[in-house]
C-alpha cells in the first residue's frame, strides 16, 4: 500500500489511539500542559488543498481525534471550509508569512499581522499561531517575535516556539526524517525523527510506547488516497526535494 495516504494516516491515529497517547491540539496542549500522561499533538499545516485537510477532519472526527488546522492567508483562507473544520471539534488557526510577505520590514509584517489575525478571527476562534516557512525567502517568519509579544495580540502560543521537550515529527520532504527541511524543526527539543523514514516506520515507534510526547505534523496536501492525485503529490515533493537541496547550499 501507498504510504501518505488518508487510509494510512488513519493507521496512524488508530495506533495512537491503542497505545494509549491522547490526541491533542496545540491550544490544549498549551493551557494544560500534561506532565505523567502520554500524549500526541496533531498539527497540520494547509499550504494547498483545502478540501483534503477537510477530508482529513472529518475523518478524524469519525475515530474521535481532535487536531489543529493552520490556514494561510489568502491562499488557503477558505471560511466554509474553515467553518466546518471547526465544527468538527478541531482547532483552527493562523499560518503566518508576514514576514516574508513584507521583505524583512518588522514594522510592516507586524501591521500585516495584525490584519490578516482579524480576519480570521471573524470565521473562528483563533488562539495559536504557526509560521509558513516560506522557504524561497530568506527571512524566516519566526524572528518576527524577536521584538514583539505574541500574548498582545491575544495568542497564547506559536507552533514552533512555544512547544519543548517533545519529540517533534514532521511529514515535509515526503519522509519523517526531516533531511529535506530548511526551517520545519524545533530548536532544543528532542529529535527521535532521523532514522523514521515511513509512516508505517513511524507507527512502529507509537507501538514501542518508549516517547512520552509526540508532536506529529502533517501537510493534508500530501495525504491522498486518488490514485491520479497522489501520484502528482509525489512527483511534486521530488521536484521540491531538489530544489530545497539546492538551496541548502547556496545558503550554506
Amino acid at each position: 500500500m501507498h504510504d501518505f495516504t488518508l487510509h494510512k494516516y488513519e493507521e496512524l491515529c488508530r495506533r495512537l489511539l491503542k497505545s494509549g497517547y491522547r490526541p491533542m491540539t496545540l491550544c490544549s496542549y498549551l493551557s494544560e500542559r500534561p506532565l505523567d500522561e502520554r500524549v500526541c499533538i496533531l498539527r497540520h499545516d494547509v499550504d494547498r488543498k483545502m478540501k483534503n485537510a477537510l477530508r482529513m477532519a472529518e475523518l478524524e472526527g469519525r475515530i474521535g481525534v481532535r487536531s489543529t488546522y493552520y490556514f494561510r492567508y489568502p491562499y488557503t483562507f477558505n471560511p466554509d471550509i474553515i467553518r466546518n473544520i471547526a465544527s468538527l471539534g478541531h482547532e483552527i488557526g493562523y499560518h503566518y508569512e508576514t514576514l516574508a510577505k513584507a521583505g524583512g520590514d518588522h514594522e510592516k509584517a507586524i501591521q500585516l499581522f495584525e490584519q490578516e489575525l482579524k480576519v480570521f478571527r471573524k470565521v473562528a476562534d483563533v488562539r495559536t499561531v504557526c509560521m509558513h516557512g516560506s522557504p524561497l525567502s530568506k527571512y524566516d517568519n519566526r524572528d518576527l517575535w524577536k521584538h514583539e509579544d505574541l500574548k498582545r495580540f491575544g495568542i497564547i502560543g506559536e507552533a514552533y516556539l512555544s512547544i519543548k521537550d517533545v519529540s517533534y515529527f514532521s511529514d515535509t520532504g515526503r519522509s519523517w526524517n526531516g533531511k529535506n527541511n530548511i526551517r520545519d524543526f524545533l530548536c532544543g527539543n528532542d529529535n527521535d525523527s532521523t532514522n523514521i523514514n515511513t509512516t508505517d516506520e513511524l507507527i512502529g515507534l507509537t507501538k514501542q510506547r518508549g516517547i512520552e510526547k509526540f508532536y506529529i505534523l502533517t501537510h493534508p496536501e500530501r495525504w491522498d488516497s486518488d490514485v491520479f492525485n497522489w501520484g502528482l503529490s509525489y512527483l511534486k515533493d521530488c521536484i521540491f526535494n531538489i530544489g530545497k537541496r539546492t538551496l541548502k547550499r547556496i545558503r550554506q
